[in-house]
C-alpha cells in the first residue's frame, strides 16, 4: 500500500475516535435508533459482492467472518451506557474502547500486509466481510444495551 492510503486510513480512524469520544459528553437522544445508522451507511459496501471477479474458497469467507466476530468482542465489552444526574443516557467513558479500536485497526493493517497475495477484488471483499462481521454485532449489541438501560430508566 502506498502512503496516501495509510493517510486516508489514519484520517478515517481519527474521525471515528473523535466522534466516539465526543459522544461521552452528549446524551443519546430518542430511542437510540441512531446507534444503528452506521449499518445503513455500510449498505453501499455490499455492492462489492456483485463483482464477478471475486473468487475465494468457502474456508476464506468463513475465516473472515470468524475474525470479524472475534474483533467485535472487545468493542462490545467496552461499549456501555449510563444514566447521569440529568437523567439522560450517555455513552460511558471508557478508554478501553479507544485501545480496543486502535488494536483492531492495527490487526486489520497487519492482516492486510499478510494476505496481500490475493487479487485486489477478492481482498477487498474479504476485508468488507471482516468489517461487516464486527460492526454489525457491535452496533446491534450497543443498541440492545442502550434499550435495556432506557427501559430500566423508565421503570425507575
Amino acid at each position: 500500500m502506498n502512503g496516501s492510503v495509510y493517510v486516508f486510513i489514519i484520517l478515517i480512524a481519527g474521525l471515528i475516535l473523535w466522534r466516539r469520544t465526543r459522544s461521552f459528553y452528549r446524551p443519546i437522544r430518542g430511542s437510540g435508533i441512531r446507534l444503528l445508522l452506521p449499518l445503513l451507511f455500510m449498505l453501499p459496501g455490499f455492492m462489492i459482492f456483485l463483482n464477478p471477479h471475486i473468487h475465494a474458497p468457502l474456508l476464506e469467507w468463513l475465516l473472515a467472518i470468524v475474525i470479524g466476530l472475534a474483533l467485535s468482542i472487545p468493542l462490545i465489552w467496552t461499549t456501555n451506557y449510563e444514566v447521569r444526574e440529568d437523567q439522560q443516557i450517555y455513552a460511558k467513558k471508557n478508554r478501553g474502547f479507544i485501545v480496543a479500536f486502535l488494536a483492531i485497526l492495527g490487526i486489520r493493517l497487519l492482516l492486510r500486509n499478510y494476505v496481500s497475495m490475493l487479487d485486489p477484488e477478492t481482498f477487498a471483499a474479504l476485508f468488507m466481510v471482516i468489517a461487516f462481521s464486527y460492526i454489525i454485532p457491535w452496533r446491534v449489541m450497543s443498541y440492545l444495551k442502550f434499550r435495556k438501560l432506557a427501559r430500566e430508566r423508565l421503570a425507575a
